[in-house]
């Protein structure tokens, strides 16, 4: 006997629950955008390499076209629709606002949350590709322009907004106060957003 390929799941998405049934193939991408209309999360290449999709769960960031819908119930779900509290922005937003970090803006909603999640991960001491010292004792690398697009290399930007989207994370950084650090943002991002 054949078992189901379908279920109705129940996913909390910007702190809203939303009940749906869903095809078990049905990915977390095409779940926000076809069957609850929240089409901030852009399709881009639906493969994971472009990250236009990138949406938080549980605070992390993850690419929905990759994500199975059914794999995220149970998860806290944070969409572009959700980043900012009320009409206050959220710092990352607004810096990528202040500092023209988008084009045609199709890629700027996965490389916002991105960006959140990557502040977080950096604020935690995560390391990165590019990180000198990756003893747990050494803390958060200084955030450099370099580990900024090491740490973003995720999200594709076809305009070349690069520069800008660089500027603009080491500004949200910067805001962020990162535990209080004033050294982590470095002279060379800083002056990058100058």
């Amino acid at each position: 006997m054949a078992s189901s390929t379908s279920s109705v799941i129940t996913l909390k998405i910007n702190g809203e629950k939303h009940t749906l049934p869903v095809d078990h193939r049905t990915t977390l991408l095409d779940a926000l955008r076809e069957r609850l209309d929240l089409t901030g999360t852009k399709k881009g290449c639906d493969q994971g390499q472009c990250g236009a999709c990138t949406v938080l769960l549980d605070g992390r960031r993850s690419v929905a076209c990759l994500q199975l819908a059914v794999a995220a119930e149970g998860r806290e779900i944070t969409t572009i629709e959700g980043v900012a509290d009320g009409e206050r922005l959220h710092p990352v937003q607004q810096a990528f606002l202040d500092l023209d970090g988008y084009q045609c803006g199709y890629c700027t909603p996965g490389q916002i949350c991105s960006a959140i999640g990557m502040i977080e991960e950096h604020a935690a001491g995560w390391p990165s590709a590019v990180t000198e010292d990756v003893r747990p004792q050494a803390g958060p690398p200084p955030l450099t322009a370099e580990e900024i697009r090491e740490r973003m290399s995720g999200n594709l930007c076809r305009c070349g907004a690069y520069v800008a989207i660089v500027e603009a994370v080491a500004r949200a950084a910067e805001a962020r106060g990162d535990e209080g650090r004033e050294d982590v943002v470095t002279d060379e991002a800083k002056e990058a957003v100058a």
